[in-house]
């Protein structure tokens, strides 16, 4: 499906774990965050009530309430329980090189879904849903995705999301107008958060097929006999290029209160990502390693503000060819 070489036998950075994957040693986070994400997150921290709504949260739930509520109604993976998900998480831990092992429980959930939570112990959960409907190469994308979100230190802002959206559909005291705001600003960085992870997921099986059909799965279900990956693609390219000046807006009022972007834009990105030639230099072992220094600051800044200029310039693109073919029709009708 792609023109990309993901195993060059020869490429540097790691030996090989028992799926067949590329150890990518001491990778740094960087290496897979979106620069939408780091420029979100910059974002978000200019709210001025950030710092103070999420000490409240923080002071007020603490880390072991947190846990548990998180983790009342999930089991804990491990040699003797979900064995064969075990290997695969441990496979996944291996090629990310992940720093630790990061407790993975699964909860009766039928929801196709997982999350990675915590404060200061990071902890991932995955709903039976998505086991009951992916692959083993699929499960593991998606338990790639959530240790990408661990690396990339999402888990705390991740959990408090999601502790806003739960307090906000209680109806709880603590979510006024300030909390609100927060949480705007927290989903709109979710969402960009979710590209970062999706690369890392891909990284994770270095797999790009197995990562777009879990997607195609996730979107809509069904077996591989009666879905078609091409024309799912073909949908992601064609919901990303075409529409007006208006679809375009409702596609953005569409996503304001949901944590995650839609799947098929999640293809276009992971796509775009991958034709880049960015995903090959890494596996090459082309990247940068925990403990180097980071890009220059201003250099970071532009590239996370080109990822949002990029957006804005074709909104601007939009609003003014709808504004010239108003005026073209005002002329004509005016003529006639």
């Amino acid at each position: 499906m792609t023109d990309n070489d993901f195993s060059d036998p020869g490429a540097p950075g790691g030996g090989d774990p028992p799926g067949g994957s590329r150890i990518l040693t001491d990778i740094s986070s960087r290496n897979w965050e979106h620069p939408a994400d780091r420029a979100a997150l910059a974002a978000l921290r200019k709210i001025p009530v950030f710092d103070q709504v999420l000490r409240a949260l923080f002071g007020f739930f603490g880390e072991k309430p947190i846990r548990l509520a998180f983790q009342a109604n999930a089991v804990l993976v491990g040699p003797n329980q979900f064995p064969q998900l075990w290997e695969l998480y441990n496979e996944v831990c291996d090629t990310l090189d992940a720093p630790e092992r990061y407790p993975l429980f699964v909860a009766q959930d039928p929801v196709v879904n997982a999350g990675a939570y915590g404060m200061d112990h990071p902890f991932i959960i995955l709903n039976s849903g998505a086991l009951a409907l992916l692959d083993d190469r699929q499960i593991s994308y998606v338990m790639g995705h959530e240790v990408g979100h661990v690396m990339s230190d999402h888990v705390l802002y991740k959990t408090m999301t999601e502790l806003l959206i739960r307090l906000a559909k209680m109806g709880f005291p603590i979510v006024g107008l300030a909390a609100r705001a927060v949480l705007l600003g927290l989903l709109e960085w979710s969402r960009k958060a979710e590209l970062s992870a999706d690369r890392a997921g891909l990284l994770a099986i270095q797999d790009p097929d197995h990562v777009l059909s879990g997607m195609l799965r996730m979107a809509g279900g069904g077996s591989d006999e009666e879905t078609s990956l091409a024309e799912f693609i073909r949908q992601a390219e064609d919901y990303r290029d075409s529409g007006d000046l208006a679809d375009r807006i409702f596609k953005v009022l569409n996503v304001l209160g949901e944590s995650h972007p839609f799947w098929v834009l999640r293809v276009s990105e992971l796509r775009a990502w991958i034709e880049s030639g960015a995903c090959d230099r890494i596996l090459r072992g082309e990247y940068q390693r925990r403990g180097e220094p980071n890009p220059a600051y201003a250099e970071d800044l532009s590239e996370a503000a080109n990822a949002y200029g990029k957006g804005a310039k074709e909104m601007l693109d939009q609003m003014a060819g709808a504004a010239r073919k108003a005026g073209e029709s005002f002329w004509e009708t005016f003529r006639k």
